[in-house]
């Protein structure tokens, strides 16, 4: 609104500054996530208690060295599923259904906005992940290593790529069919895909077929880096890279928002 000359108050129509539109539709869905309390179950307890449980019980064999180093990555690895994939994909598959997506795409918000939105509450959310499993894992012994660029674009092609693989569940499956097939995801990858029992247990076969799942090159990337001290993992840099690439084309291609 403006100000007249007699001190009256006169509309102005239109729409916000594309930026301060994508802010708040952000801040909103991140409000939305941390207030769900599936979603945080997802997100934080179900990472937090598996780190603490099988840091401290010798459950499964980790190889030399402290439990806490190997599972460390694996279980970073697994929150950035859990909000990039499992997490978003239940959420945006019931507000497709519910005709939430729908309104919001009328709206001035434009539809790339959302997507971008939706991203940027991903990301926060992951940001408070990080903070929060790291203090509890140097609280468990943990000695981290490595180049901390190469840690950045493991995180942040692993979102790609789980992100645009949850999209395209949602934007494809019923609502009730994504949230049974999510969480199925979930607990196959969770056991698969080298987060807590490590890749080199499983048959030879299946091995290779395992290392190019996306939670397997970001987990074993990750844990190159921070146990090993290893430099650029570029192998599993590529994987991500690939799955993130058609995962997000795919999710532009087929997502239906109705």
């Amino acid at each position: 609104m403006t100000v007249t000359g007699t001190g009256m108050y006169t509309p102005r129509p239109g729409a916000a500054p594309l930026p301060r539109m994508i802010a708040a539709q952000a801040a909103l869905e991140t409000k939305m996530l941390l207030r769900n309390g599936e979603q945080l179950l997802l997100t934080v307890v179900i990472p937090t208690l598996l780190l603490v449980l099988f840091s401290t019980v010798d459950i499964v064999d980790t190889g030399a060295g402290a439990a806490v180093d190997f599972l460390a990555p694996g279980i970073l690895a697994l929150a950035v599923m859990s909000t990039a994939f499992t997490g978003q994909a239940i959420a945006t598959g019931f507000e497709r259904r519910y005709g939430v997506l729908k309104r919001l795409a009328s709206s001035p918000l434009p539809r790339w906005g959302l997507m971008t939105a939706k991203t940027l509450s991903v990301l926060v959310t992951e940001v408070l992940q990080v903070i929060l499993l790291t203090v509890i894992a140097f609280a468990l012994g943990w000695s981290p290593q490595g180049n901390p660029v190469a840690v950045l674009l493991l995180l942040v092609l692993g979102t790609a790529a789980f992100s645009g693989l949850g999209l395209l569940m949602a934007g494809t499956l019923k609502a009730e069919a994504t949230l049974a097939a999510a969480n199925l995801v979930f607990l196959l990858l969770l056991v698969g895909g080298g987060v807590i029992v490590p890749l080199d247990k499983f048959p030879a076969g299946a091995q290779d077929v395992l290392g190019l799942l996306p939670i397997a090159a970001l987990s074993d990337g990750l844990r190159d880096v921070l146990q090993h001290g290893a430099g650029m993992p570029w192998g599993d840099l590529g994987i991500l890279a690939v799955w993130a690439v058609v995962g997000l084309a795919a999710a532009g291609k087929f997502f239906r928002w109705e």
